[in-house]
């Protein structure tokens, strides 16, 4: 099968949406798929050409006027590859293999891996949409998109190409007993309720430090939240006690040295990094938001407490950290039944995606052919 895949950028910057589409597209070539990737490019670039994938570059911006320029590349595309997929990953690549190639081919597969943005709306563009989580499904079923249209193809990480790959990066050595959180500081990763929670287990601990010394926490990620995220911690008294790391492009010496993983997110489609944690073996507590229970085997597989609750994420927290037989328990519970949450799976899963579309394409195709065949034309042969 030739499926071309399209997103605006291939760089190493810890987004979740470029992070799955090149797993995704190197477990698709070693399955023997011929692969396109069509992006501006980025760090990703010497990793596909490792698995055989082709990149070319195609800008993809959101500004109006240079629609005529990113439909004529991808029309280029288009002829030079012949593909039977196209999987549009962004909003701008769904429009333009939409609008760009009316007499097309291929089939058109996107992939909402946002449903916060109002942009995500425009899926529709797809043969058929992907929603990355049963949340994000439910989110674009309440907005009109019918079922008979969607499919739900779960993140995965386990095994990711983009990590197995490289070398494992330097061991680190973190203070003990610590909580470690990887996620982009943004509002809605919850960050300022982590740090709140942090606190309150730091000063309900105070008086029994025989049975829990002073803990730590580690924020590994960046984002347009860092700077309040840090007078916040200096606010609550836990600078000293705060590390934030910045981005950090291979997370996996951090969780492998994590006491308790954290997220605390208000909103979060499908996050990776859950599936990372896991991998890695931690005992994880998160809110009970989008995909997350998903993840988690519905709390099976780690701690789930409802979001914007400092108090019970703290209550989670310092159970954890004090019980080291819960925490070991969760941590090996953390590690079953990982399959369901592997980059092969999900390449599975899309490959089937992929050949109900083609059906149901070719199926239309079939149908107005019948539907001209049975049109009565005169001699002259006008209809």
């Amino acid at each position: 099968m030739r499926i071309v895949h399209l997103a605006s950028h291939a760089q190493t910057i810890g987004n979740g949406t470029v992070n799955m589409m090149v797993d995704l597209a190197c477990m698709q070539a070693r399955m023997g798929q011929d692969v396109v990737v069509a992006s501006s490019g980025g760090g990703f670039e010497p990793l596909l050409r490792r698995h055989g994938i082709t990149h070319i570059p195609l800008q993809q911006s959101r500004q109006p006027w240079r629609v005529p320029s990113m439909i004529a590349g991808f029309n280029r595309l288009i002829d030079r590859f012949d593909p039977d997929i196209v999987h549009a990953h962004m909003m701008t690549g769904a429009l333009i293999s939409r609008f760009g190639s009316m007499r097309r081919r291929f089939a058109l597969v996107t992939t909402v891996h946002h449903e916060l943005q109002k942009s995500a709306s425009l899926v529709r563009a797809g043969d058929r949409m992907v929603a990355v989580s049963d949340a994000v499904a439910l989110t674009l079923e309440e907005r009109g998109i019918g079922k008979e249209r969607l499919s739900v193809v779960l993140n995965g990480a386990v095994g990711a190409p983009r990590l197995v790959c490289r070398p494992m990066a330097r061991q680190v050595r973190l203070r003990h007993p610590n909580v470690v959180c990887v996620a982009g500081l943004y509002r809605r990763k919850g960050i300022a309720d982590l740090l709140k929670a942090f606190a309150l287990v730091r000063t309900q601990s105070e008086d029994q430090r025989e049975f829990l010394p002073a803990p730590y926490l580690y924020l590994i990620g960046d984002g347009p939240e860092r700077s309040a995220m840090e007078t916040l911690a200096a606010e609550l008294g836990i600078a000293d006690a705060v590390e934030f790391t910045g981005f950090v492009a291979d997370p996996r010496p951090y969780l492998a040295c994590a006491d308790v993983f954290a997220l605390a997110s208000h909103q979060d489609p499908c996050p990776l990094v859950i599936a990372e944690a896991r991998e890695a073996g931690c005992a994880i507590v998160a809110t009970r938001v989008g995909g997350i229970p998903d993840l988690l085997d519905d709390g099976a597989a780690g701690v789930l407490v409802p979001p914007g609750d400092p108090a019970q994420f703290a209550a989670k927290l310092r159970w954890l950290l004090i019980d080291s037989q819960a925490r070991g328990q969760y941590a090996v519970r953390a590690t079953e039944n990982l399959e369901r949450l592997s980059v092969e799976r999900v390449a599975a899963d899309y490959m089937t995606v992929y050949q109900q579309t083609l059906a149901e394409r070719q199926s239309l195709d079939l149908r107005s052919m019948r539907i001209d065949a049975r049109r009565t034309r005169s001699t002259n042969g006008a209809a």
